[in-house]
């Protein structure tokens, strides 16, 4: 699968002599806005190993924020981007089209829910794809009004800021937004106040009652949620809430959309997590994993929604490089031949009970509130001991002690208090169990 030994090696101090060095270059070009959450700079990557330029080999469990889940240079991949670079980098598919473009919009038509007639068209990030999808909504019910949900992330554009929750640092000192965009709850069972149980009916007639009575439900044109949301701190809404809304939106000729940016392609062992209670959205947005680590992101959808844009309507210069469209069959040829759904799976059985095992060790599970997620995004969500208190410090103790062990994870969530894992979905389970070890001896340190 790859040349990098497939294990954990740390030969300096993290970050190491190379890396700061590199540091000092890019701090005096890269702009102060873009942040690192680690500065080890990347030599190359593999499987669920990143190696850094002083040969620290560090246990990957970010993969990218969801994007290399066929591992960080899958054969396939680059065997077909290798094969399509020689040929040609660009045409520009709105001047002269290539068959690439073609073959993973038709991949997408079989792979997303539903067995309707399905067209997609395909840009290079996931906020394209959320402001492409509003485009299309808009353009098919003649209406504007968009909803989203509390704790719900859609991207860094201008209207994808508007639809996304959380003020720092996606959207502080950046407006004015665009208009006609609405918030409503979503059922957050940790913290919803009657209990995860009621979170499920209650959120969603909340929800629907804010829609019918504050915005009015023929204005609307979209509904747009995360199945799991991501950002906002992986959280699974209460089982019956996303069939309830879906139901709400059919009933009034909304369209439903489905942000699947960073749970979809096997992420969570399923092609989509909207499948998990059976939701057919009308429309779909990816990205991330879609490509192996290219850019390429996607909008699907039922025919008659997404030929309501007119002709030159939609597109890009770059919207499906030939390169990425072949890194993306490249991916989804190495997801249904490792079965990355089933080894997702895996994962979820590995990390939840190796979490739960932790949480049993500490009194009364000390920090550790709520431990959630499916296949490979998974999250614990920390909290002051004895309490729902949101508990940020201990998620950025938790993952300097992971890093400077050479284990790669990643914080999220509303209040900055989640620690979130997304390794490869082709880690090595040796490897998953020896980054929860050392995950384990960080708990001592809090």
């Amino acid at each position: 699968m790859t040349a990098i030994p497939q294990e954990r090696r740390v030969v300096t101090a993290i970050p190491g002599p190379k890396s700061v060095e590199l540091q000092a270059r890019r701090l005096a070009t890269v702009a102060a806005g873009v942040g690192s959450t680690l500065p080890v700079f990347t030599a190359r990557a593999g499987g669920g190993i990143i190696e850094d330029v002083d040969g620290n080999r560090l246990i990957d469990f970010g993969s990218g924020i969801a994007v290399t889940s066929v591992g960080a240079s899958a054969e396939a991949v680059v065997r077909r981007a290798s094969a399509q670079l020689a040929d040609f980098t660009h045409t520009c598919f709105m001047v002269t089209p290539y068959e690439g473009y073609v073959e993973v919009c038709e991949q997408l038509a079989e792979l997303t829910p539903g067995d309707h007639a399905k067209k997609s068209a395909l840009f290079n990030s996931g906020a394209e794809a959320v402001e492409n999808a509003v485009k299309i909504a808009r353009a098919h019910t003649k209406r504007t009004a968009v909803v989203v949900f509390d704790h719900g992330y859609h991207g860094r554009t201008n209207l994808t800021m508007a639809l996304t929750a959380k003020n720092m640092p996606y959207k502080h000192g950046f407006g004015p937004f665009a208009p006609e965009v609405y918030r409503v709850p979503v059922a957050y069972g940790y913290r919803w106040p009657t209990g995860a149980e009621n979170a499920g009916a209650e959120a969603s007639a909340q929800a629907i009652d804010q829609i019918t009575k504050q915005i009015g439900a023929e204005n609307v044109a979209a509904i747009i949620i995360e199945p799991v949301l991501g950002e906002g701190g992986f959280i699974e809404p209460a089982k019956g809430f996303l069939p309830a809304i879906a139901q709400f939106a059919k009933d009034n000729g909304i369209v439903f959309v489905a942000d699947e940016i960073q749970s979809g392609f096997c992420r969570t062992g399923q092609w989509f997590a909207c499948e998990d209670e059976g939701i057919v959205p009308d429309l779909i947005t990816t990205a991330k994993g879609i490509a192996g680590g290219l850019p390429l992101s996607a909008v699907t959808g039922r025919a008659e929604i997404m030929d309501a844009a007119h002709a030159g309507g939609l597109g890009g210069t770059y919207g499906g490089n030939p390169v990425a469209c072949a890194g993306a069959l490249g991916a989804i040829e190495t997801m249904r031949e490792l079965d990355l759904n089933g080894k997702a799976k895996r994962i979820e059985e590995v990390m939840k009970g190796r979490l739960a095992e932790m949480r049993s060790k500490l009194p009364n599970g000390g920090v550790i509130g709520d431990i959630r997620g499916r296949g490979a995004m998974i999250a614990i969500e920390l909290v002051k001991a004895g309490t729902k208190d949101p508990n940020p410090e201990a998620a950025a103790q938790l993952a300097k002690a992971c890093h400077a062990e050479g284990v790669l994870v990643l914080t999220c969530g509303t209040y900055g208090n989640v620690l979130r894992f997304l390794p490869p979905l082709v880690i090595g389970e040796d490897l998953l169990n020896e980054g929860l070890d050392v995950l384990e001896q960080a708990f001592a340190g809090v």
